[in-house]
């Protein structure tokens, strides 16, 4: 249940389109609904603005589809389910045609009712190319999030020329996600050049000794440029979220 939602059903109690015993049976239903596999979380919206994500990895199609299938009979806004592979989204797409799915970035998208987008603009800027699946799943969960988006990939500190042909978007957009591997340096860098937050999202991506990101993890939390904060390796959908939630402040 969301806010319009939650608005409708106490002005049909007010209006007397409902009796005070139907509205406190929906209201009984509005913290979770215990779908046996799972809790389903219908109040999130209606707390935090946005529904309930799901998480696909380690969840069976099956079951993952079972949870889709009840937020569509609950009339769920927009549904993002990130680390979903294809056969996910080709059961999903069994349930409702308006599926769309990135195998860059392996997220499925449900949406129903299009977000207003603020004024500001979100830039995903990344170290290289192979940083591109945790970029997209930001950039995707911030996109269904209404936010626009600037992808900027590609342009990491081993050319600063790259980086510095982008920097009026860069400098422009109201949030910026650094995505790194190897050692991690482009958020220090983007953090220098610019006066608004940086969201660093350090990537598995690299050799041995970049520890499956455990070096850019370190690398950008010991940071020396001011408005740099770090989500955990390979989160994009964690950088998407908070990016989204700075920019519609």
């Amino acid at each position: 249940m969301n806010a319009q939602q939650l608005k409708q059903l106490l002005n049909d109690v007010k209006d007397g389109r409902l009796a005070i015993e139907d509205a406190m049976a929906e209201l009984k239903k509005l913290p979770f609904e215990d779908m046996g596999f799972a809790h389903l979380d219908t109040h999130r919206e209606l707390r935090n603005g946005y529904p309930e994500v799901i998480y696909c990895a380690g969840k069976t199609t099956d079951q993952v589809t079972a949870i889709v299938k009840r937020m569509l009979e609950l009339d769920y806004s927009n549904i993002l389910a990130t680390r979903a592979d294809s056969d996910v989204a080709q059961a999903l797409r069994a349930l409702t045609p308006n599926v769309e799915y990135s195998t860059t970035a392996r997220i499925a998208v449900i949406n129903r009712k299009p977000l207003p987008q603020p004024a500001g603009t979100i830039a995903v800027v990344t170290g290289g190319t192979s940083d591109m699946p945790v970029a997209e799943e930001a950039a995707i969960t911030a996109e269904i999030m209404g936010n626009n988006v600037k992808r900027i990939y590609d342009v990491g500190v081993a050319g600063l020329h790259r980086l510095l042909s982008h920097l009026d978007d860069i400098m422009n957009a109201n949030v910026v996600i650094a995505v790194a591997g190897m050692e991690g340096a482009l958020a220090s860098v983007v953090g220098g050049l610019v006066d608004k937050p940086v969201i660093a999202v350090p990537t598995s991506v690299g050799y041995g000794a970049n520890f499956h990101g455990l070096a850019a993890l370190l690398s950008m939390l010991n940071s020396c440029a001011s408005g740099v904060a770090v989500v955990n390796i390979d989160n994009g959908f964690g950088a998407g979220y908070m990016a989204s939630m700075i920019n519609h402040i």
